[in-house]
């Protein structure tokens, strides 16, 4: 078995770009990393690519654009995991000897394809009950607030914190005022109880990561696990509100390889597509026990100077979400993070990263798939 190590990560901005080409945002983000890691595109054993709604062949011409031919290339489709599931499954292949220098693309171009609410498959329950995704999650929110008492307010809390860290963020797409509680309840209703400024944009973009061995280079970060789960049959008489279970299996496998408990956690990138997502995940996580996850961004924990900074980046919520990409992006900001390259933004204690990636719900499932990895810098 070989131990694999991140060698470098990339991304493009992200936003709206329904004028260039898919390709294009996903040169963007592998240049960067390629010249992170310090390798030649000649070096690349195997192309891994994540992507949901990308068009047919789109791997095939970006790998033809970067001119590395003839190796082994595949895509893989998990939802808003599809990135971060690429990544495990180039984790996995240098774990087991498979290949030396795996790169890893997420990539997606929502701006030519949705103008509103992502809607599921019509023949899913889901889709047969007009239920596009800020309604599911508002469903599981509704659910949590009957459940624990949560307050509006607290719901807000979150939204603020990450649209506050967005404004340092120089490649997130929305990076106006951070709004105040007020404002974000204030806001045009999605999906009672979630308001406009506490949904996530969709979004075009790209994120790309280079993983091998132990080369020997202290920049390389060390993948202390990476776990992928796929979701388990739901519905409301489960005794988790949804998306809930598919997060904590994912969670307990990834602390089982890693060997450590959620307190040993400096700073996560978390899946907060709408901030109900935020407070659920982070107790599936561990950082809190259930029904206290919504304390944790009004009391500052959760701030990017509190004892566990949450989405530093801005999150979904700030820097939006390209599905195939998503996963992507969080696993770079934590990469910066945990090198004290991300500028402004930089936490103070980096010893421990993790990022958690939930892949979207639909067909009655309890998620798509669900991917958590930890990651630390080499000692």
């Amino acid at each position: 078995m070989t131990e694999p190590m991140l060698w470098g990560v990339g991304t493009s901005a992200y936003g709206r770009f329904p004028d260039r080409r898919v390709e294009a945002l996903a040169w963007e983000a592998v240049a960067e990393a390629v010249r992170d890691a310090g390798v030649s595109p000649g070096e690349i054993d195997a192309i891994v690519v994540g992507s949901v709604f990308g068009p047919p062949g789109v791997a095939t011409r970006v790998q033809r654009g970067l001119g590395i031919p003839g190796v082994p290339m595949w895509t893989v489709e998990n939802a808003c995991a599809s990135g971060t599931s690429a990544y495990h499954e180039a984790a996995e292949a240098v774990r087991l000897g498979r290949f030396g220098c795996v790169l890893v693309l997420g990539v997606e171009q929502m701006s030519t394809l949705f103008s509103g609410a992502i809607v599921p498959e019509a023949t899913d329950p889901e889709g047969a009950s007009s239920l596009p995704l800020p309604g599911l999650y508002a469903l599981q929110a509704q659910r949590y607030v009957a459940e624990f008492g949560v307050t509006p307010e607290q719901l807000a809390a979150v939204a603020v914190k990450n649209k506050r860290n967005g404004l340092d963020n120089p490649r997130a797409q929305l990076r106006s005022a951070a709004p105040t509680v007020a404002e974000v309840l204030a806001s045009r209703m999605i999906a009672r109880p979630l308001t406009f400024l506490q949904c996530c944009p969709t979004s075009d973009g790209a994120g790309a990561a280079i993983v091998g061995g132990d080369r020997g280079n202290r920049r390389d970060l060390r993948i202390e696990a990476s776990a992928m789960v796929s979701g388990a049959l739901w519905d409301h008489r489960s005794a988790d509100v949804w998306g809930f279970a598919s997060v904590a299996r994912a969670a307990e496998a990834a602390f089982a390889q890693a060997g450590r408990t959620p307190a040993e956690i400096d700073l996560l990138e978390v899946h907060d597509a709408f901030t109900i997502g935020e407070i659920i995940t982070l107790e599936a996580v561990g950082i809190a026990p259930r029904g206290e996850g919504a304390d944790l961004a009004p009391s500052g924990h959760t701030a990017r100077d509190g004892a566990q900074p949450v989405n530093p980046s801005g999150g979904l919520l700030s820097r939006g979400h390209p599905l195939g990409a998503t996963g992507m992006a969080q696993l770079a900001e934590i990469a910066w993070q945990l090198r004290g390259e991300a500028g402004s933004r930089q936490v103070a204690r980096r010893r421990v990263g993790l990022v958690e990636t939930m892949g979207g719900g639909a067909a009655g499932m309890d998620g798509n798939a669900c991917v958590v990895t930890i990651l630390a810098p080499q000692t």
